[in-house]
């Protein structure tokens, strides 16, 4: 057997919406081919959205406060500048350190953050690599650090692609109207040809290292798509209508243009990998491409990522992975146990992600380890993490560029200062996002409580002075903006639902708010609905719905209607809600719930399932499916989702408890069975052996039958391992519904016939029926058995038909005057045949051979029994 062997790409910002029109019609071969032969499905982002943060979870498994990367920049060991964020940051092991400790072999191109490349078994390209300035004038060595090992250095170097080298045949296909851009007015075709030839550098350095080198693990990073949208995106279509139609038909091709060269770059990877190569692509988050896309961003810091959507893309093929099938669920902390796990390696207790077995052929049992940042041992990483203290002049220009940071200050001290102040910001963003609001509270209040430098007529000079006017700076005004904070501490408030701190919160972002175009409405109502004050919420949703109609506003009307039971419009709402957003899985969690409400079981399902497979950890939603399903009937899938829900938020869904004791007692229950009996011998009667399948009738016959009665059977069905004495059956009895004249021949005899034919007995004659009864999971179990299936999987449908007949026997026997029945449990046979034989004499109404009888009772015979 082949060791595992796993080639990761990444492809940042990339988005189903975008990727299956392209799909669908054949311009994405082989991401559809990929596809194909394997597994596809969402992949989940984290908060907040901001790719260094998130491509590091998605190498150690861990989220953020843990692994330590915690923005775009950081500052220097130092103290006394900033720079690019580094792998130096990362505070745990990431998949290629582990593999190294296994004498894996790793190679890594373009990982962000992965500079100065990390001292591991294979070859890194750090993300530095690809970084070049614009500018054909002046060359961009590459730096120490950049390569591990160093000599790869020369044999890569020459595979860099410079702006200045992208011709015509490259740009056409993504802008072919290129040569009527101004590029002393617009300078996007410059900003194009950067991109695209780093992304191209990239490519040249993965696939050369695929062909000459020997790899385990393959991991490559493209901000092709992310940096193409953020730069491109608002000429997309649909055209947006602030776009003028000059610059529409210029650049809209490009975003479709960017997913079609990463696709025509991902069929050479597929061309140099065998068929025992697992090939994962993924992306870290999606991106917003319709109505919501903003053309004015709002001004505080990685205000961009705003556009970034809440799920990206995953895509697994391999030798061990499902074929053609969708999964749900997935989430970028997933993805560095699920690799483990492809090569056998234990997965660490520590790591907040989970194996996702559902896409594998067959679910292996995972390993764990308590965790592999305590082993000791070498995990090819620097020793000596403070003494690489370069500059990347290139990389801090381009986050400039993109939105994601602004344009440090020149004063080093306040630029230290505001970068600190992020950092921690994005930690408490990530406590938030984790639902640890105690942790969230204490970073933010810490920071809002704060005094900080005010900007003075001084910092308004030189250069300095361009630039704080373009953010929005003026004398006076602090150097930290506390609105990012006050907004986090508001959405907490509203969380723990401490609406009399969230109106305060409110008005301090309100009183603030000179420089930051927030829209409070939303929040506003939040409050006013938690304070009972529904018209006046949903005065102020219908005003902010009619300014800017969008997913969010949509649900929180959809909340007050449900508030004040208007169910109608809340669905209405709702629906709205999921027209704006088709991935908001709080509105398909909120419309099930309404759908349940409006006895509309099936769809309710539908949407609580919908929340489930965008949202895997979601409880609410696997409670609100639990209550559907019950509603349906369909209880044993019922019991599941609130034993998922209760298994995810013990303590929250105590709820989905009671709901599972409420269904075991109903499958369970035992029904009030009452005996017709008048304890006398009729002339003529005709004795009935009857119960559902597997209850115990055969050996009800075979007992009549050693008790001396005569019994009707015409022997066609032969004994076997089911029923070793025989089944004592007559066939006439099958088509009892189309003719039941012949029953005259059972006078004075005994017949077995089974419940749901008893209401075709001629009501000519006088019927003692004798009425096995069973533990009905026993039935099942045991006919489950008899035919070949699991007996530990009970079909729901079939427990609830037979508890239809049963209660259709009692309504029967009660109706007809030429009817005597009693019941005889089937386990008071096994263990007490003496009573129960007493019991029979005196129904039939003669004397009978009970030693004989007693005789037929074989214990071991007892089989599927339901232990009480």
């Amino acid at each position: 057997m082949k060791k595992p062997k796993v080639l990761l790409i990444g492809w940042d910002a990339a988005d189903w919406k975008i990727i299956w029109p392209l799909v669908n019609s054949g311009q994405m071969p082989a991401l559809k081919g990929l596809m194909s032969r394997g597994v596809y499905g969402n992949m989940s982002t984290m908060n907040p959205p901001y790719s260094p943060m998130l491509w590091s979870s998605v190498a150690t498994g861990k989220t953020p406060d843990k692994h330590g990367v915690l923005g775009f920049i950081e500052v220097n060991p130092d103290g006394n500048g900033i720079r690019p964020v580094t792998v130096n940051s990362r505070k745990v092991r990431a998949l290629w350190n582990i593999f190294h400790n296994q004498g894996l072999k790793s190679n890594l191109v373009g990982w962000w953050p992965s500079f100065p490349a990390e001292p591991i078994n294979g070859v890194v390209v750090s993300d530095k690599f690809q970084k070049v300035n614009k500018d054909p004038k002046k060359k961009t060595s590459i730096a120490k650090g950049t390569i591990h090992p160093a000599h790869f250095t020369e044999k890569i170097a020459d595979l860099r692609m410079f702006p200045h080298e992208v011709t015509e045949a490259h740009i056409l296909p993504f802008i072919p109207r290129a040569s009527e851009i101004n590029q002393e007015k617009d300078a996007s075709l410059a900003s194009f040809a950067k991109l695209l030839a780093e992304n191209t550098s990239v490519h040249a350095a993965a696939t050369n290292l695929m062909r000459t080198t020997d790899w385990d693990f393959m991991g490559i990073y493209y901000d092709l798509i992310d940096h193409f949208c953020h730069a491109f995106m608002k000429f997309h279509p649909p055209k947006l209508a602030a776009i003028p139609e000059n610059k529409f038909q210029l650049y809209k091709d490009v975003i479709e243009g960017a997913y079609r060269y990463q696709d025509m770059m991902l069929e050479r990877k597929l061309e140099l990998i065998d068929e025992d190569t697992t090939v994962i692509v993924m992306s870290d988050h999606g991106y917003e491409s319709g109505h919501r896309r903003i053309l004015k961003m709002p001004k505080y810091p990685a205000a961009p990522a705003l556009e970034h959507r809440n799920f990206g893309i995953f895509v697994a093929a391999g030798p061990k992975i499902k074929k053609a099938e969708k999964v749900f669920g997935l989430g970028l902390i997933d993805v560095a146990p699920t690799i483990l796990h492809m090569f056998n390696l234990p997965v660490g207790k520590d790591m907040d992600g989970k194996v996702a077995l559902e896409i594998f052929e067959e679910a292996n049992k995972v390993d764990y380890i308590e965790s592999w940042d305590k082993i000791q041992g070498d995990f090819g990483e620097h020793l000596n993490k403070e003494d690489q203290l370069l500059s990347d002049e290139e990389t801090m220009k381009q986050l400039i560029e993109l939105g994601y940071i602004d344009k440090p200050d020149d004063n080093v001290e306040i630029a230290v200062l505001k970068t600190n102040c992020d950092l921690k910001h994005n930690l408490a963003r990530v406590y938030l996002g984790k639902k640890d609001f105690e942790k969230a509270k204490a970073i933010l209040l810490t920071l809002v409580t704060k005094e900080y430098p005010v900007y003075s007529e001084s910092s308004f000079k030189g250069k300095n002075k361009d630039v704080l006017e373009r953010q929005g700076y003026k004398v006076g005004d602090s150097v930290i903006d506390k609105i990012p904070f006050y907004m986090d501490l508001l959405t907490i408030a509203l969380s723990e639902k401490d609406y009399d701190l969230g109106e305060k919160y409110l008005k301090v972002l309100r009183r603030k708010d000179k420089r930051f175009e927030i829209n409070t409405s939303v929040s506003e109502a939040k409050i006013l609905l938690g304070q009972g004050k529904v018209k006046l919420a949903l005065k102020c949703l219908e005003e902010a719905r009619d300014k800017n109609p969008n997913s969010q506003v949509w649900y929180q009307i959809g909340k007050a209607y449900d508030r004040i039971n208007d169910l109608d419009s809340a669905k209405s709402a709702f629906e709205s809600a999921i027209k704006f957003e088709a991935d908001s899985a709080k509105s398909h969690q909120a419309l099930a719930k309404v759908l349940i409400e409006l006895k509309e079981y099936e769809e309710a399902a539908d949407h609580a399932l919908t929340a489930i497979e965008l949202v895997r950890y979601f409880p609410e939603a696997h409670y609100t499916l639990g209550r559907a399903l019950e509603k349906m009937g369909h209880l044993e899938h019922a019991k599941q989702a609130y034993e998922t829900a209760a298994m995810l938020k013990p303590k929250t869904f105590h709820r989905a408890e009671s709901a599972i004791e409420n269904i075991n007692d109903v499958l369970s229950e035992k029904m009030s069975f009452k005996d017709k009996s008048s304890r006398t011998y009729k002339k003529d009667q005709i004795v009935i052996v009857s119960g559902l399948p597997r209850s115990g009738t055969s050996l009800m016959m075979q007992m009549l039958n050693a008790a001396g009665l005569d019994i009707l059977t015409d022997k066609n069905r032969s004994a076997d391992a089911s029923n070793p004495k025989g089944y004592y059956e007559y066939e006439p009895v099958m088509s009892l519904h189309k003719d039941n004249t012949w029953l005259a021949k059972a006078k004075n005899k005994s017949l077995k016939v089974v419940a749901p034919l008893l209401k075709f007995l001629n009501p000519e004659f006088r019927y003692k029926v004798i009425f096995m009864n069973r533990d009905l999971t026993e039935v099942v179990k045991s006919q489950q058995k008899m035919i070949g299936k699991d007996p530990e999987t009970l079909p729901t449908k079939l427990l609830q038909a037979y508890e239809k007949h049963l209660k259709q026997v009692e309504t029967w026997k009660d109706k007809e005057p030429g009817v005597e029945l009693i019941y005889v449990n089937y386990k008071d046979v096994v263990d007490d045949a003496s009573s129960v034989v007493d019991k029979l004499e005196s129904f039939i109404g003669l004397e009978l051979d009970k030693k004989s009888m007693m005789g037929c009772v074989d214990k071991k015979l007892y089989r599927n029994r339901v232990s009480k």
